[in-house]
């Protein structure tokens, strides 16, 4: 935990391969897009967050590599702060941290040819419940740092895969 509040997990986890570094994710990633290279493959970063009981707020960020129509591998990584958020920020915070995430995805593999077009964004937000009236505040805000998003029900990166972890 840092002085102000935010335990921010390090490396990524798969459930496959375990703990690992970002450097390390790049690897896996690169050597299952390598086993099948006929193949399409979807890079999508997403995060889902829950509040814990009034102690801070869980933030899930999934990357998946999705080889489509075939399955895919995904890795994650958790952050706990223990500020307190109301949805609308909670919903603003989740897609920043996966812009965050895009950007340390890209830097990494900016030698292997991917581009801001090659990763998709999925956010937890939809056209029914609380979110609906910010979507297109928070689809702008993607789209505006250059990604392509998807958003519910097609946004499994968030809704389905970082769900899963918080």
């Amino acid at each position: 935990m840092t002085g102000n509040g935010i335990y921010q997990q390090n490396n990524f986890y798969s459930p496959t391969y375990g703990s690992m570094t970002l450097t390390h994710l790049r690897r896996k990633a690169l050597d299952f897009m390598e086993q099948e290279p006929g193949y399409r493959y979807n890079l999508i970063i997403g995060t889902d967050s829950q509040p814990k009981n009034g102690h801070g707020v869980d933030f899930v960020t999934a990357v998946v590599i999705h080889r489509v129509g075939f399955g895919g591998i995904y890795f994650w990584k958790r952050i706990i702060d223990g500020k307190k958020y109301v949805l609308k920020t909670r919903i603003y915070q989740e897609a920043a941290l996966s812009l965050t995430c895009a950007q340390e995805i890209l830097e990494v593999l900016k030698n292997d040819g991917y581009t801001k077009y090659d990763i998709e964004i999925h956010v937890d937000i939809g056209s029914n419940g609380e979110t609906k009236e910010m979507i297109n505040e928070v689809v702008g805000m993607i789209r505006g740092s250059g990604f392509p998003v998807k958003t519910k029900p097609l946004s499994y990166g968030a809704s389905k895969v970082a769900d899963r972890h918080t």
